[in-house]
């Protein structure tokens, strides 16, 4: 079943997101490509996903495969030529867990300058629940040549920085992980029970905004702008402040990170990749719970 779409045109870059809709006339336009990013490529991309849709794997295209870092420039250039993207072409991403690891990818990319780059609305459950076309066929494309940006280091925060800012005045840290994370009632959520941190809890002064609750239930879609607005507001995340999103390892946050900057326009917000599975194991480094 199809339903009608219509995408907020109050958030301050629109642009950033594409309906099912949108994507489905696009599947075969050469200046479009789009990317399914996936943790679980197996129980997901394998499965059927949008024709002519190619794979990012979150474990091994977007990090390093031996520091614990995101991928390189150089691979990111890598990744994106060998799947026929050039700096012309409109990248968009869509995933599971209502484009968590999507979400990343875009973070990813902005890191390194990627300026036409989009997310699909409602991610792979989305386009599921509309019963739309899926494929198993592998896409093939010629390979082409990328040319990234150097690190926008804006968008990023790490462990010292995150130290250095806690409870400081303009700062703002917002905690998207559940609640039972977040009190340290649990070390892990529920989907990676032996992911977790040596300790549990918060960093000192964060806020709990879990990331789900910017989206609508019955598709994943992003909550109205005003609705959004009114989330963040309550809980003292306003643009007047720098603000940091962190989770467990970066992909909830990235989400969050998205929704501050893209959706509602907030001039200074970095995400905190090295998240709690950083900061929970680091000696001497804070805990609240």
């Amino acid at each position: 079943m199809l339903y009608m779409q219509v995408l907020e045109k109050d958030y301050s870059h629109p642009e950033t997101l594409v309906d099912t809709d949108w994507v489905s006339r696009h599947v075969s336009d050469s200046t479009v490509r789009v990317a399914e990013v996936d943790y679980d490529p197996v129980a997901n991309y394998s499965n059927g996903h949008v024709p002519g849709a190619v794979l990012f794997d979150w474990k091994k295209d977007l990090n390093d495969p031996l520091t614990r870092d995101i991928l390189s420039k150089t691979q990111l250039e890598e990744l994106l030529g060998k799947n026929g993207v050039t700096n012309d072409t409109t990248l968009v991403l869509y995933g599971d867990f209502n484009n968590w690891f999507a979400a990343y990818a875009f973070w990813d990319l902005k890191y390194y300058g990627v300026e036409k780059v989009k997310l699909m609305n409602g991610g792979r459950k989305k386009w599921l629940l509309e019963d739309r076309q899926v494929t198993k066929e592998l896409p093939s494309y010629p390979h082409s040549t990328f040319k990234a940006k150097n690190p926008d280091e804006k968008v990023r925060a790490y462990k010292d920085y995150v130290l250095q800012s806690y409870r400081k005045a303009g700062k703002a840290l917002v905690d998207v992980r559940s609640v039972k994370e977040f009190t340290g009632e649990i070390l892990a959520p529920p989907e990676y029970p032996t992911e977790h941190a040596q300790r549990g809890g918060h960093i000192p002064g964060a806020v709990n905004i879990p990331w789900a609750q910017a989206v609508n239930d019955a598709d994943g879609t992003f909550k109205k702008r005003q609705d959004l607005e009114q989330l963040y507001r309550a809980k003292g995340i306003v643009p007047e402040k720098e603000i940091i999103t962190y989770c467990r390892i970066g992909e909830r946050s990235s989400h969050t990170w998205f929704a501050l900057k893209y959706l509602l326009g907030y001039p200074n917000v970095r995400n905190y990749d090295g998240s709690w599975t950083e900061w929970g194991n680091s000696v001497r480094f804070p805990i609240e719970k």
